[in-house]
């Protein structure tokens, strides 16, 4: 009997501490439940931007309101201008958010402070953002672009665009106009439209004369357009008494999209670019080259419905740019006669100069630019010039254009790139000679050889070009 009640004693113990866990795991079911519903019904938490610490309180910006509000002891301390915080429905900062990535995007004017940037979007519209993490002079330039919020007046991040910007050339080009050959005339010209409106602006303001704010170098393909636009930018910067200038350079056929509206979009961040770099104090040449492709005449016929809105666009920024006196617009265009006439009025590119074929004094002061007398010359050459390294290289020089041209007709294949060709054909054949056992040094025969097979090559590209048009 007594071993029967021991036994029912121990099973009723066991199922009394089932029973036991049973209730606790119901209990602990139930807080969770009272948790989740009680999350599930909390009302919700606002997103808003910290500003800065004001003792126990914080200043923070939420849906355009600026607030002080209580931080919860929990809450981090260091927080940081722009960290992106959580309100609870008292207004109280009960914790840090993961910071919004995405914003509008805005062009750098100027660098203010280290926390504080003029910045420009939508086209004309400024103003002072500060950025977050500061350091804004180290981490911001002029001309680069932002993400800011609106609401906030906060700028995130500096970010690589893709588009446009990735067209852009903006460092100042290592040529000058002495590197230039076989262009003095149109030379003095743009120096004398661009530069001397810089270099002395009481004057031209003493003879009511307004200064050419653009200006369309206009040839055939090769003869030199680009470099002149290169050496412009190159000068600028001393005419204006600046540190530097700025070259932003584009080619038509890059700049179109088959989206609508990009390749106008591409337009105006080109011009803001501009624009910011300009208000920093420095001269900038913005260079359009291969006009024909972008800006052609509306309806002419050989337009597309593209021009309709782009010749607009880029007729809207070149206004734009006559407030600036240190914007200076450049087109290079092998087909002047494509052009919109609107892009060429006064107050645009209104300073219009041909860059043509050189002849053969031109081709002349060409070969003088890249055949000197501290390159490697053969012996020969220089023997038959009685020992003078300078005459031995014009004498070269000579050979070389009495080579291209001896056929007059030979004159509508020539070009600045057809000549430099030539004289790196002539290095490249005297290298191989070396390397061969060769006599050392640049050879006439070398010249003879290298100039006909450049315009050998010439010609059979114009045939074939011929062939296809």
């Amino acid at each position: 009997m007594v071993a029967e009640g021991q036994d029912r004693i121990a099973a009723l113990q066991a199922r009394n501490a089932e029973l036991q866990r049973l209730l606790e795991a119901a209990r602990e079911s139930l807080g969770e439940m009272r948790s989740k519903l009680a999350e599930a019904s909390a009302p919700p938490q606002t997103f808003a931007t910290f500003v800065q610490r004001a003792g126990q309180h914080a200043d923070v910006v939420s849906n355009g309101r600026r607030m002080r509000v209580t931080v919860l002891p929990t809450v981090d301390a260091d927080l940081k201008p722009g960290d992106e915080v959580l309100l609870n429905a008292m207004s109280v900062l009960v914790g840090v958010a993961q910071s919004d990535r995405a914003g509008q995007g805005a062009i750098v004017r100027e660098v203010i402070d280290d926390d504080r940037m003029l910045v420009v979007s939508r086209g004309e519209d400024e103003r002072v953002v500060m950025l977050v993490g500061g350091d804004a002079r180290h981490r911001v330039s002029e001309g680069d672009t932002v993400i800011i919020d609106t609401r906030t007046g906060f700028a995130t991040e500096r970010i690589e665009r893709t588009g446009v910007e990735a067209l852009l050339l903006e460092e100042v080009p290592d040529v000058d106009y002495d590197s230039i050959g076989g262009l003095a005339p149109q030379i003095e010209r743009i120096r004398d439209a661009i530069e001397l409106p810089l270099r002395h602006p009481d004057l031209y303001r003493e003879h009511a004369l307004t200064p050419p704010r653009g200006l369309l170098l206009y040839g055939p393909p090769g003869c030199g357009k680009t470099l002149i636009a290169k050496a412009v930018a190159h000068s600028l910067a001393d005419a204006v008494g600046a540190d530097r200038s700025y070259f932003l350079s584009v080619k038509g056929p890059e700049l179109l999209n088959k989206y609508v509206g990009e390749t106008e979009r591409y337009i105006r961040t080109i011009f803001e670019r501009a624009r910011a770099k300009a208000s920093a104090g420095s001269p900038v040449v913005v260079f359009f080259d291969e006009m024909e492709a972008l800006f052609r005449s509306r309806g002419s016929g050989v337009s597309s419905d593209m021009e309709t809105t782009i010749v607009p666009q880029l007729l809207t920024e070149l206004d734009g740019v006559e407030q600036l006196g240190n914007v200076i617009v450049i087109g290079a265009s092998n087909r002047e006669d494509m052009l919109d006439p609107a892009i060429l009025r006064p107050g645009r590119l209104d300073v219009k100069i041909e860059i043509s074929r050189p002849d053969a004094a031109s081709a002349r002061d060409i070969f003088s630019k890249y055949l000197t007398a501290e390159l490697p010359l053969a012996a020969s050459a220089v023997e038959a010039a009685g020992g003078d390294r300078d005459v031995a290289a014009k004498n070269l020089a000579e050979r070389g254009v009495d080579r291209l041209y001896a056929d007059p007709s030979n004159a509508k294949y020539m070009s600045g790139a057809l000549v430099r060709n030539a004289v790196d054909r002539a290095k490249t054949r005297a290298i191989k000679a070396v390397i061969a056992g060769g006599e050392r040094g640049i050879s006439a025969q070398h010249v003879d050889a290298a100039c006909d097979q450049e315009l050998a090559e010439a010609k059979a590209v114009a045939a074939s070009s011929l062939r296809e048009g």
